[in-house]
């Protein structure tokens, strides 16, 4: 129970960075109109209508969120030793969920996401002047390289094994086994 608390506070956690990253950043650029809460979590909504976004600006809107929690993602995976030998379980729990979180949620989002509801991939296409699939094939390298850092680095650092299909290494990385790795 106290495992599934972690996750939903990490979710929660996550959803907070990734809108308010949006929120902050259309302030800044006077796009900013509402931050709702929605079934599905938080959504912002902007001022210029969807079909009249065009601008690099529309890229750092649509593409802020995702870049702060990739990037708080990448720290917290720089820390994983640190945080995988704090001793305090329920601080531990917090710590793994957020860099597992933190580094999948958006690159999956960006990646996968446009097929089913839209979402930023299509503010940073339009912002850049490039295809939505440019930005979904590059989300989805993104996606599998920070896979690849869970299972081989993320898991044995917090002594997570598991044998099932989707968390096995796919492409080894650089530097063999984790030190400290059971």
């Amino acid at each position: 129970m106290r495992n599934f608390l972690h996750f939903l506070l990490v979710v929660l956690l996550l959803a907070v960075v990734h809108e308010g990253a949006h929120a902050l950043t259309a302030r800044l650029y006077g796009e900013y109109e509402a931050l709702r809460a929605r079934p599905f979590g938080l959504e912002v909504t902007y001022v210029t209508p969807v079909a009249e976004r065009q601008g690099l600006q529309w890229a750092i809107i649509a593409g802020s969120g995702n870049a702060l929690t990739i990037l708080i993602g990448y720290a917290l995976f720089f820390a994983r030793r640190r945080i995988a030998s704090i001793p305090k379980l329920h601080v531990r729990g917090f710590g793994y969920w957020s860099t597992v979180l933190f580094l999948l949620v958006d690159p999956l989002n960006m990646a996968l996401g446009p097929f089913l509801y839209g979402g930023d991939a299509g503010g940073i296409a339009a912002g850049l002047e490039v295809s939505r699939a440019v930005v979904q094939a590059i989300s989805l390298v993104i996606l599998l390289l920070n896979r690849e850092l869970v299972v081989q680095r993320v898991f044995p650092a917090f002594h997570i094994q598991t044998r099932h299909p989707l968390f096995r290494p796919l492409i080894p990385l650089p530097g063999g086994k984790e030190p400290g790795a059971a």
